[in-house]
């Protein structure tokens, strides 16, 4: 699947939105809000951390992450058609 497929797929997915090479996801849960990215040019999962004022975002380590919210994003990986190992690829 191309770089630009791959991001469609995901813009195609209720809660994703295309933006150049890249495809991104909002989560809120528990109190704990997360922009999750995936890079289209190095097949990668980014996830960061939304702190309290909407604005300002931090990387987080996957291993911080909630194993639900991971989970989801593996299973809308697989429902656009991505390999869902590349949630675990380092940058």
């Amino acid at each position: 699947m191309a770089e630009d497929d791959r991001v469609d797929a995901l813009d195609a997915l209720d809660g994703w939105h295309a933006e150049g090479y890249a495809a991104r996801a909002h989560y809120e849960g528990a109190g704990d809000r997360y922009s999750i990215e995936f890079y289209a040019p190095s097949a990668c999962v980014l996830y960061w951390k939304v702190k309290g004022d909407g604005e300002t975002a931090v990387p987080v380590a996957r291993d911080t992450v909630p194993d639900p919210l991971r989970a989801r994003i593996r299973e809308d990986l697989v429902e656009a058609g991505i390999d869902p190992d590349v949630e675990e690829r380092s940058l």
